[in-house]
């Protein structure tokens, strides 16, 4: 597991993986989202409200992925921070 926090929004990034799934979980002030892949990593991004809610929608990209999770917690996706091993998420 790993966090990176960008202080300047105010948004804490956690990756971790279960026995299924690689997840990153954003968090600002109480407002989450998160993005899972399967834990070999070939499939579709799922972007949930919380690292175990609902699927809210399917990406192939990352970035698009990225873009929702922002929208999700009101910051430019841009801008959040995604922890080194998070970065091959995507198809």
């Amino acid at each position: 597991m790993s966090e990176v926090r960008a202080d300047d929004i105010g948004v804490t990034a956690e990756y971790y993986e279960t026995d299924t799934e690689r997840v990153l979980a954003f968090d600002r002030d109480g407002r989450t989202a998160a993005i899972a892949q399967n834990r070999e990593g070939y499939a579709m991004l799922k972007v949930r409200p919380t690292a175990d809610g609902d699927e809210l929608e399917r990406y192939y990209g990352f970035d698009m992925a990225l873009d929702h999770a922002g929208e999700l917690l009101g910051v430019d996706p841009h801008d959040l921070p995604v922890p080194d091993e998070a970065a091959d998420m995507g198809m």
